[in-house]
C-alpha cells in the first residue's frame, strides 16, 4: 500500500526552469498575483448542494478592493482563455473567489460566469511551486491530455481540468450497470503506465478526474491527472503507480474480474509505445525541459537514493544508479521507453489483493 507521510516542501522556480517557462511563452505579465488575492476582509464556508462542507472557503473584500480585484482577475481569464483580449470578455462576471487551506500550495479558485446563458467556469491561481510546473510540462507533453498554464513571478494560473472527480465516479458510478467495466480497467492501466514513467506521485481517486466519452452505443473513459504537487518527490516507487493505492481499489477490482493478465501487458505495451511516440514529437521541447530538470534539487537526496534503487530494481538496469537528481531519474524512466521494459512489474491484481 502507497503511503505519503510528510508534507512537500514548496520549491520556488528556478533560473533553468524560468528560462524555459520564457521560451514556451508560459511566462507572461498576469494582471494579479496570488498574493493580492490574500488581502481578503473575512471568509465563510462553502458548503455543497447537499450541505457538505467543501473545505474551501469564500473570501470577502472590502468593496474598493473587490472592484479592482474582479476586474483584474477578468483581464487575467482573457489571458489564460484568449490571448488577452478582453473584447470578447464584456459578459463575464467574476462570481465567487475560493480558497483552500488543506492543499500545498493553499489554491485560490476563481469562478467565472456568463451572463448571457449563465454558464460558468472556474481557474485557479496558485503559489508558483516548482514540482508542479515541471509536473504539468511532461502532461501537457507526454499525455493525451494538454494542460493550460501561466506563469508570472511567484504566480501560477491554471486553467480548470474538467471531469468527474476520482472518488465521487466510484462512489456513484461504478455501480452502475450501463458501462464496459474493461474500459475502465483499461484506461487504469494506461493511466498507471503513463505516472510511472512520468514519475507523477499520489495519484489515489481525489487528485484525478475521470472524462465519461459517449460514442454510439458505449460510453469511453479517461482518467485524467489534477494534482502534480508530488511529482518527482517522494522516494518509494508506489507512490507513482495508482494501483497501490488502497482508495483505488473499486476500480483495481474492476480489472481483476474483467481483464487477463495478457491484456494488460498488452495495454501497458501500448500506452509505452504511445509515449515514446510523444517524447520523439517534443525534440524542440522536452530536451530543453530535462536539461533544466536535471540541475534541480526537486526532492531530499535520500529520496532521489531510494527511488533510482528501486526502479533499477524494477527495470533490472543499473542506469539508474548513476542519477543523481530526480531529473536524472526521469530521464532514465523516459529511456526505458526504448526498450518495451515491462517484465518484472507488480501486476494490478496482485497489488490489490495485497490491500484487501
Amino acid at each position: 500500500m502507497a503511503e505519503i507521510r510528510f508534507k512537500k516542501t514548496v520549491y520556488p522556480i528556478s533560473k533553468a526552469l524560468r528560462g524555459y517557462l520564457m521560451l514556451t511563452n508560459r511566462e507572461i505579465d498576469v494582471p494579479i498575483s496570488y498574493q493580492d488575492l490574500l488581502n481578503y476582509k473575512s471568509s465563510i464556508t462553502l458548503f455543497d448542494k447537499k450541505g457538505n462542507d467543501t473545505l474551501w472557503e469564500t473570501l470577502i473584500y472590502n468593496e474598493t478592493d473587490r472592484k479592482f480585484i474582479n476586474e483584474q482577475l477578468r483581464k487575467a481569464y482573457a489571458q489564460l482563455k484568449v490571448g488577452g483580449d478582453t473584447t470578447v470578455m464584456e459578459h463575464l462576471y467574476v462570481d465567487r473567489v475560493d480558497y483552500c487551506m488543506y492543499a500545498n500550495t493553499h489554491p485560490i479558485r476563481v469562478r467565472i460566469v456568463n451572463r448571457l446563458n449563465d454558464l460558468f467556469d472556474y481557474f485557479y491561481l496558485k503559489q508558483a511551486d516548482m514540482s508542479r510546473i515541471y509536473g504539468m510540462e511532461l502532461e501537457h507533453l507526454l499525455s493525451p491530455n494538454k494542460i493550460n498554464y501561466l506563469v508570472k513571478g511567484s504566480t501560477l494560473m491554471e486553467e480548470h481540468i474538467q471531469g468527474i472527480p476520482g472518488d465521487t465516479f466510484i462512489k456513484n458510478f461504478l455501480t452502475r450497470q450501463d458501462f464496459n467495466p474493461l474500459r475502465v480497467a483499461k484506461e487504469f492501466v494506461k493511466f498507471n503506465e503513463r505516472s510511472l514513467v512520468q514519475l507523477l506521485g499520489d495519484m489515489r481517486n481525489d487528485n484525478f478526474v475521470v472524462e465519461v466519452i459517449p460514442d454510439f452505443d458505449e460510453l469511453y473513459f479517461r482518467l485524467r491527472a489534477i494534482d502534480f504537487d508530488q511529482h518527482c518527490f517522494e522516494g518509494s516507487l508506489k507512490i507513482y503507480m495508482p494501483q497501490y493505492f488502497k482508495q483505488n481499489n473499486p476500480i483495481i477490482n474492476l480489472g481483476i474480474k474483467s481483464m487477463s493478465p495478457v491484456l494488460e501487458l498488452q495495454y501497458q505495451k501500448e500506452e509505452r509505445t504511445r509515449l515514446l511516440t510523444r517524447v520523439n514529437a517534443s525534440v524542440d521541447q522536452l530536451p530543453v525541459l530535462l536539461a533544466a530538470m536535471r540541475k534541480e534539487e526537486l526532492a531530499p537526496e535520500e529520496n532521489v537514493r531510494q527511488l533510482r534503487a528501486e526502479l533499477a530494481d524494477l527495470y533490472e538496469d543499473d542506469r539508474f544508479l548513476r542519477a543523481q537528481t530526480m531529473g536524472d531519474v526521469l530521464a532514465c524512466s523516459l529511456e526505458m521507453l526504448e526498450v518495451q521494459q515491462v517484465r518484472k512489474r507488480s501486476r494490478v491484481r496482485s497489488s490489490a489483493s495485497a490491500q484487501e
